[in-house]
């Protein structure tokens, strides 16, 4: 992939929560596809150093960046350090989210939604910011994109489940509207993937291992999706052939 505009011999990449998961499956493919990649992480930092090993000992470049997103002075000090060693960026992937156990609203406490949204929200928000501030052509900067990640529980709502998490993400989507129309003339794409059900290690995290394949049958191509394929559609907004799409939200959710 070539990035014309770059002066660099890698475009530098963060990603956030890129540890497990989709996120994972983002750093390694856009490794390999010539980015230098930040592998974010909050707390599983042997998972984070061996998608860095995996991706060095593939020939590509990376380093594995401890930050709580939610928390400004982390966001700030890893965009930083990014600077210092990998050099000015040219993307950002917003992945890092939670969720907790499964449960209905009147039973959530107060504590329990701010920790969803300071990570889901607050967190991207302040990602996105800071990769405005490197990338915007209003700032000196050479453009770039940002590709947020949002869920298809933004649509259904995730009744009896997760209602505060699919808030959160019902926020990432109208954050990635407004801040695709607000940069859209400094460079920046801003846009959105929008995964189903995927196999991925955040359901055990929500007290149910096995959800997918649960609810696969009430997708239409009845399985699940694996975090390889939503990190396709990631790469593909990411790159120079998306170079026309800004403020668009892809479904990677099987029909659904």
């Amino acid at each position: 992939m070539v990035f014309p505009h770059r002066k660099f011999a890698r475009p530098v990449l963060v990603v956030t929560g890129a540890s497990r998961g989709i996120g994972a499956a983002t750093a390694s493919l856009a490794a390999s596809r010539g980015y230098a990649v930040c592998v974010n992480y909050l707390h599983a930092e042997d998972a984070a150093q061996s998608v860095v090993s995996a991706i060095t000992a593939a020939g590509g470049e990376a380093i594995a960046v401890q930050a709580d997103i939610s928390v400004e002075a982390e966001v700030v000090a890893l965009f930083s350090l990014v600077d210092n060693t990998l050099g000015p960026i040219a993307g950002l992937v917003n992945n890092a989210a939670t969720l907790e156990t499964q449960m209905r609203l009147d039973a959530m406490d107060s504590t329990r939604i701010s920790r969803i949204f300071a990570t889901n929200v607050l967190g991207s928000m302040l990602c996105a910011r800071e990769a405005v501030r490197r990338m915007s052509t209003r700032h000196g900067g050479c453009g770039g994109s940002i590709v947020n990640i949002s869920s298809g529980a933004s649509r259904s709502g995730s009744p009896n489940e997760y209602l505060d998490y699919a808030a959160s993400k019902g926020a990432i989507d109208t954050f990635t509207l407004g801040l695709a129309r607000e940069v859209a003339e400094e460079g920046i794409r801003v846009n959105a993937v929008r995964p189903g059900f995927i196999y991925t290690e955040m359901h055990a995290k929500g007290g149910e291992p096995g959800r997918v394949d649960r609810v696969k049958s009430l997708v239409p191509m009845q399985r699940g999706g694996q975090p390889e394929e939503v990190a396709n559609a990631i790469l593909w907004l990411l790159s120079p052939e998306a170079s026309f799409t800004t403020g668009a939200i892809i479904d990677v959710a099987g029909g659904r």
